[in-house]
């Protein structure tokens, strides 16, 4: 019984749903009028049922039948920065061999929809509408489904169907390039020296006594003979440039949302330039670890991070940065206008010793500034368009 009861609701459920909420309101007052005026003879309550029941009918043949669209969802790149529009399409052909009345397409975006309507088609014919989605901040927007809507003029019923699946479009953070004199801080390929002796690298630092097991291609056959001993190069130790890029996202450690912008866009910034310069980059979160395999995905992890109540330190993430990245030759620490001295002094202790630490604190409108804290070196931006400026103090 309850199988049957199953697909008999299934069956009409389609119908049903076609019903508004106004149209169930009118159809229950009709129902009303009818079993009274039948039950009381009143011609009153029959002639207000009919006036009732009119309607109903109406809006029913306007949503009787089914359009057999053919609908494409297109958007010109699935990417784009923030300030810039995404554009996109939608293409509604008529594949049938009958006349297909004129109905409204509906183009969900996010929370919001976009709406047109769809002319008369003829046999294999098609409608191309163009749209353009304005993008104020970060976010990943879903772009769909596409859907035909018919409804009567007094919205008693509707009737929808899906044709085009959603998509995702993600509005990546503005970001600026760093000249080579900006990102100056970054240490070069070659690598620096390190205090670490080796008997085998690249950076030249003294002689010494040979002893057994040193490669003899090393030794400098010119001392050797002047002083009657052989003689070996002894190299300091280099290390490879690593850069990591620690972005706070504590909430309260931020005046406002734009203020995070500036710090998810100066994050974004610097982890790209280094990606570009092809250094080892590290590039975090307290929350996660963004990808920097390559520069289209690490955008996409830095769209969907946001700020975060709770109370998770700064020396935290100075921690993790330690953990992750123990050889890193650069630590840049990205944080808001309201994190105070303690905390940025706190987080640079747990930085691996010998780094160099640089600490970006975003208040929004201030003019660039330069100072430091212990080891720490604090720059001040204000605006996006200062950061390769501010990286030049630093380099300075």
């Amino acid at each position: 019984m309850s199988g049957l009861l199953s697909a008999v609701r299934d069956r009409l459920a389609p119908v049903l749903g076609v019903i508004s909420p106004i149209g169930w309101a009118v159809l229950g007052a009709a129902a009303l009028c009818w079993t009274a005026g039948s039950l009381a003879h009143l011609t009153e309550l029959n002639a207000l049922a009919l006036v009732l029941t009119i309607p109903l009918l109406i809006a029913a043949l306007f949503v009787l039948g089914r359009a057999q669209y053919a609908v494409t969802l297109d958007l010109q790149s699935h990417r784009v920065v923030v300030g810039t529009r995404a554009v996109g399409r939608v293409q509604v052909a008529n594949p049938s061999q009958r006349l297909i009345l004129p109905s409204r397409i509906e183009l969900a975006v996010g929370r919001a929809s976009a709406q047109f309507l769809v002319p008369r088609l003829a046999p294999e014919a098609s409608h191309e509408e163009l749209f353009a989605v304005p993008t104020v901040r970060r976010a990943v927007l879903v772009v769909g489904p596409v859907r035909s809507v018919r409804d009567d003029p007094l919205s008693l019923m509707r009737r929808q169907v899906t044709w085009a699946k959603a998509q995702e479009l993600y509005v990546h953070p503005r970001t600026v390039r760093l000249d080579e004199s900006a990102s100056g801080f970054l240490r070069d390929l070659e690598g620096t020296p390190s205090s670490d002796l080796s008997s085998s690298d690249i950076a030249f630092h003294a002689l010494r006594d040979y002893t057994p097991g040193d490669d003899r291609r090393h030794v400098h056959w010119r001392t050797t003979a002047r002083t009657g001993r052989l003689m070996v190069r002894q190299f300091e130790e280099t290390r490879r440039s690593h850069v990591v890029v620690a972005l706070g996202t504590r909430r309260d450690d931020y005046a406002g949302e734009d203020e995070f912008e500036l710090a998810v866009s100066a994050a974004a910034s610097i982890a790209a330039q280094t990606i570009r310069e092809e250094k080892e980059l590290t590039a975090i979160t307290p929350e996660a670890r963004q990808r920097t395999a390559g520069l289209r995905q690490m955008m996409d992890d830095y769209t969907v991070i946001d700020r975060v109540p709770g109370r998770a330190r700064l020396h935290d993430l100075g921690q993790k940065a330690a953990d992750l990245a123990p050889n890193a030759s650069a630590v840049m620490l990205v944080v808001g206008s309201e994190t105070s001295p303690g905390d940025l002094n706190r987080a640079a202790t747990r930085l691996p010793a010998g780094v160099l630490a640089i600490a970006i604190r975003c208040v929004d409108g201030a003019e660039v500034r330069r100072s430091a804290i212990g080891g720490l070196e604090l720059v001040t931006l204000g605006s996006l368009d200062d950061l390769p400026r501010a990286l030049r103090a630093v380099a300075a």
